[in-house]
């Protein structure tokens, strides 16, 4: 009996907990209470989401090799923007947004991986643009998000 079964069911439901909580959090005031619960939130489903990735890549290694190295990379953001949040050294909110969009730009992007077929094909778009639309979408905002909270430069 495979366990790989119950490995993705919970990949799945951690996957979409941490498609809300990620956009929940990316919306929310940013302060401690609701922002930071749900970021908790989005931070432990994302430890799920890249457990369950790994456990699954190993079981399936021929045909999923690339979802251990997809799933290093975005948890790898996460755990940057996460700890960065965590320990507030210099320029740490720069690192919290960056880190953090970035993994949700990951979560984003498997979604629409997995479940985009239909919608490349009603947009009339190729099925491989559904890995980089999220990236070159989302990277300007990351960037306009970080320039948004950066604090003001003093003049000299």
């Amino acid at each position: 009996m495979s366990l790989y079964p119950y490995f993705l069911a919970v990949h799945i439901a951690a996957g979409s907990v941490c498609l809300l909580a990620g956009a929940l959090a990316a919306w929310a005031r940013k302060r401690k209470g609701f922002h930071t619960v749900v970021g908790e939130v989005y931070h432990g489903s994302y430890v799920l989401v890249f457990l369950t990735a790994v456990i699954m890549a190993v079981l399936k290694w021929q045909e999923l090799a690339y979802l251990f190295y997809i799933a290093l990379f975005s948890y790898g953001l996460a755990l940057y923007g996460y700890l960065a949040g965590k320990w507030r050294r210099s320029g740490w909110l720069n690192h919290h947004i960056r880190g953090m969009l970035g993994s949700y730009i990951g979560v984003i992007t498997a979604v629409l991986v997995v479940n985009g077929g239909p919608l490349s094909s009603a947009l009339g778009i190729p099925s491989l643009s559904l890995w980089f639309l999220p990236t070159i979408i989302g990277s300007p905002i990351i960037a306009l998000t970080a320039r948004r909270f950066a604090r003001p430069r003093k003049q000299v």
